[in-house]
């Protein structure tokens, strides 16, 4: 029972930090194109696209209308958050990195826990809590 809780919990707030990220993006177009400049990247056309991975990725996991789609997402979400986390402590940005951090606690509490909380298992946690 503790990891259906942990999983519905974890999935939630992971979920609300893409959707208020992707929120941010869509609110604040100036300040997110000045923040990717800071960081490094000069990609105007890299936010329209974060956009629509922040809305679908949680999407996928909470919907589950196909288990590969919805692993594919916790993948997906996972590279991004390190890639994130990565990109803000190459600048010297911990501050910056910290949402990276808490979402990867979050996706790794909501990964762990899924198969406790779905009636179809995802057979890629069995292979990674195992190891």
């Amino acid at each position: 029972m503790t990891a259906i809780y942990i999983y519905w919990i974890s999935t939630a707030l992971l979920s609300l930090l893409y959707l208020s990220s992707a929120f941010l993006y869509i609110t604040k177009k100036d300040f997110v194109r000045q923040a990717q400049i800071d960081l490094g990247y000069h990609a105007p056309h890299l936010v329209p696209f974060m956009i629509v991975v922040k809305i679908l990725g949680p999407i996928a996991i909470l919907s589950r209308v196909s288990l590969s789609l919805s692993d594919l997402a916790y993948a997906g979400i996972f590279y991004h958050l390190i890639l994130s986390g990565m990109a803000h402590l190459g600048v010297r940005n911990v501050k910056g990195a910290l949402p990276a951090a808490i979402g990867l606690v979050l996706l790794a509490g909501s990964f762990v826990t899924q198969n406790a909380a779905r009636e179809v298992p995802s057979s890629y946690v069995q292979a990674a809590v195992v190891r």
